[in-house]
C-alpha cells in the first residue's frame, strides 16, 4: 500500500525523471561491468539534457509539466495539415478549397483527364446546395470570343480583355520564378496579368498584358517621402504591357488593414521595383494620401487616366459600408468622371498573411457584393459605363458562371492560377517555406519552378476553364456569358425548398419597380 500511494503522488515530471536517471545508472553499470562501449550512454545523457532543459524554461509548461514527451505535441500539431490533407481530408472537405476543387485545376492545368466518375459526392439535398438549371435545348458557346472591352467614353486606350485573368499578386509575396511563370502564361494564353500592389517587376516584363495596380504604399511611383509621384507613374504607366490601371482602396482578405515590409526583406532588388530605401521597415498606410473622400479619390482617378494617357483606370473594393460606395457613386454623377471598371472582391478572398478578425469577420461576400454594386449602379443610370470585375475564391467554371450571373462582367482568379503552378495548400504563405516555391524568396525553394514548364500549365489551365465554361453555359441555354441570367443558378433554402438567385438577390427590387410603376 505503501508503495502504491508514493507512485500514485508522483506526477508525470517526476516519473519522466526517474525513469530516465535510472536509464542513465544502467548504461552506467553495464559499462563498467560487462564492457559495453562507452558510446551507449550518448542516447540517456542527451535525453537528461533534454529533459533538463524542458524542465526548467519557463515558456512552455505543457514541457516543464511533461519534459521531453511534451514536445511530441509540436511535433503532431507542426505536421498536421499534412497528416489531414493526405490520409484523412475527403473529396469535399478541406479548407479554404477542398480536395476535388485542387485537383480540377491541376488537370486542367496538366491537360489531363477532366471528368468525374460513377457520380455526383455533395449532397443536394443539404441547406445551402448551389445549382443551374439547364435547358432541354442546349445552345453551343464559342470561347474564343469570351472577351470584354474594358474602356468607357472617357478612356483613350479601351482593352479588350478575357474574362477571367491573374489575379493581383506582387513580386515579394510571390517568388520570381512564380511570377514569370504565371506572365509567360498570361502571354501564351491572351489574358491579363494584375501585378499586385508591390510595383512592376522584371518577371512581371516577360509578355503578359499587365493591369497595373497602385495601392497605398504606391510602390513604383512614390516620392521618397511615401507621397505619389506623376512623374514616376507616368513613366510605368507608359510600359507597351500596362493595359490598365487598378488603384486598390481594400481587399477582400484584410479590408482596411495596411501593411509592413520587413526591412531584412528589403532587398536592394525589392527597393529598386518599389522605389524605396534598401535594408529599412516601410510601412502601407490602411488608407491613401492621394485622396480623402469619394470627390478627391474621383479626380484621383482622372489624374491617372490623363497621366497614363488615356488608358483605362478603375478601383479595387471589398464592400464594407455600402453608404460609403453610394457615397462614391453620387460623387461620380456630380463630377462626371466615372472608372472604367470596378474590380469588387469578396470577403472570402485570399492573401498571405493577415490577422484572423480580418480574414474571417470583415467584408461583404461576393455574391452579395456583385448584386449591391451592380444594383447601386443601375439605379443612378451609369452601369454601362463602367465595367464590374470579380475576385474571390474563383476557381471552376461554375464559379465564374454565378459571379456573370449576379452582375460581373469578368473574373479574376488568384489562388487558382497558384494551384495551376502547383500550390498544395501548405498553408506556410507567411512563413518563407513554401514547400513548392510559390510564396517564398528561398532559392532553394523557388529554383524547383520549372518556368518553361509551369507557364504552360498555367495557359491550361485558363483555356480549358474558358472552354469547360462554354460547356457549362451551353448546357443552360447560353451561347454567350453577356446573356447568363440568376433565374438558372438555384440554393437550397430549406429541406422542400429551392430559391433561384434571381428570388434571392433581385425579387425585392423587382418588387420595388413594380410598386414604382403602379404608384406611377
Amino acid at each position: 500500500m505503501t508503495s502504491k500511494k508514493f507512485f500514485a503522488s508522483l506526477v508525470a515530471r517526476q516519473i519522466i525523471w526517474f525513469v530516465a536517471i535510472t536509464a542513465l545508472i544502467a548504461g552506467l553499470y553495464f559499462v563498467k561491468f560487462h564492457g559495453l562501449a562507452w558510446e551507449v550512454l550518448l542516447l540517456p545523457i542527451a535525453l537528461m539534457v533534454i529533459i533538463a532543459v524542458d524542465t526548467f524554461q519557463p515558456r512552455h509548461s505543457i514541457r516543464r509539466n511533461y519534459p521531453l514527451i511534451g514536445r511530441m505535441r509540436y511535433l503532431f500539431e507542426s505536421v498536421r495539415p499534412e497528416f489531414r490533407q493526405y490520409f484523412f481530408e475527403g473529396e469535399l472537405d478541406g479548407k479554404p478549397f477542398n480536395r476535388r476543387q485542387r485537383s480540377i485545376v491541376y488537370q486542367r492545368a496538366k491537360n489531363e483527364k477532366q471528368t468525374v466518375s460513377f457520380g455526383m459526392q455533395d449532397d443536394p439535398n443539404r441547406i445551402g446546395y448551389e445549382w443551374a438549371a439547364h435547358s432541354v435545348y442546349p445552345k453551343k458557346a464559342d470561347e474564343s470570343t469570351f472577351r470584354i472591352t474594358i474602356g468607357n467614353t472617357q478612356c483613350l486606350q479601351p482593352y479588350s480583355a478575357s474574362i477571367l485573368n491573374i489575379s493581383a499578386m506582387s513580386y515579394g509575396a510571390l517568388s520570381k520564378t512564380a511570377v514569370t511563370s504565371l506572365n509567360k502564361g498570361a502571354k501564351m494564353g491572351g489574358f491579363a496579368h494584375n501585378t499586385g500592389e508591390g510595383g512592376i517587376s522584371d518577371y512581371h516584363r516577360q509578355g503578359g498584358d499587365l493591369i497595373w495596380q497602385i495601392g497605398t504604399g504606391y510602390f513604383g511611383c512614390r516620392n521618397q517621402d511615401g507621397t505619389f509621384s506623376n512623374e514616376l507613374f507616368a513613366e510605368r504607366a507608359a510600359y507597351p504591357e500596362v493595359k490598365m490601371i487598378e488603384l486598390k482602396l481594400s481587399q477582400g482578405a484584410k479590408p482596411g488593414h495596411g501593411g509592413l515590409l520587413p526591412a531584412e526583406k528589403n532587398t536592394p532588388e525589392i527597393a529598386k521595383i518599389r522605389n524605396i530605401e534598401p535594408y529599412t521597415t516601410v510601412h502601407s498606410p490602411s488608407a491613401h494620401t492621394a485622396f480623402s473622400n469619394a470627390i478627391e479619390l474621383l479626380y484621383f482617378i482622372n489624374q491617372l487616366r490623363q497621366l497614363s494617357n488615356g488608358k483605362p483606370v478603375g478601383f479595387k473594393i471589398c464592400i464594407g459600408r455600402q453608404d460609403e460606395f453610394v457615397t462614391i457613386v453620387e460623387a461620380m454623377m456630380e463630377t462626371r468622371i466615372f472608372p472604367d471598371f470596378i474590380t469588387v472582391d469578396g470577403a472570402e478572398g485570399g492573401t498571405g498573411a493577415a490577422p484572423m478578425e480580418f480574414i474571417d469577420y470583415m467584408g461583404m461576400a461576393l455574391s452579395d457584393a456583385l448584386v449591391f454594386v451592380s444594383a447601386t449602379l443601375r439605379q443612378y443610370g451609369i452601369r454601362e459605363q463602367i465595367k464590374i470585375l470579380a475576385a474571390g475564391k474563383v476557381i471552376s467554371a461554375f464559379d465564374m458562371a454565378k459571379a456573370l450571373a449576379l452582375g460581373a462582367d469578368a473574373c479574376y482568379s488568384a489562388r487558382g492560377m497558384m494551384f495551376s503552378l502547383g500550390c498544395i495548400q501548405a498553408l506556410q504563405c507567411d512563413s518563407g517555406k513554401c514547400p513548392v516555391g510559390i510564396a517564398t524568396q528561398d532559392k532553394a525553394l523557388y529554383k524547383g519552378i520549372d518556368i518553361t514548364d509551369k507557364s504552360v500549365r498555367v495557359a491550361n489551365f485558363h483555356k480549358n476553364t474558358m472552354k469547360a465554361l462554354a460547356e457549362f453555359i451551353g448546357a443552360c441555354g447560353f451561347e454567350n456569358p453577356k446573356e447568363i441570367t440568376p433565374g438558372v443558378f438555384y440554393r437550397r433554402t430549406s429541406g422542400n425548398s429551392n430559391q433561384s438567385f434571381a428570388e434571392l438577390y433581385f425579387k425585392e427590387k423587382e418588387t420595388n419597380s413594380k410598386k414604382e410603376m403602379s404608384n406611377f
